[in-house]
């Protein structure tokens, strides 16, 4: 997974109850665009994540 800054990081739920998460990458700490990113969520918070298989890159551009 490859991603840079305003990007866009979706995770799916994991179940019929879990929602969908989407949030703006902020930072990308790994070398050449890898994991792990500081998100910011769509409700407001900051978190640095390792993306797992349910979750994707939209690119801004």
């Amino acid at each position: 997974m490859h991603a840079q800054p305003g990007d866009q990081l979706i995770v799916e739920g994991r179940t019929d109850t879990t929602p969908r998460r989407e949030g703006v990458i902020v930072e990308v700490h790994g070398d050449d665009g890898a994991p792990p990113y500081l998100v910011r969520w769509d409700d407001g918070h900051e978190g640095v994540l390792f993306p797992g298989p349910d979750a994707h890159i939209r690119s801004r551009g």
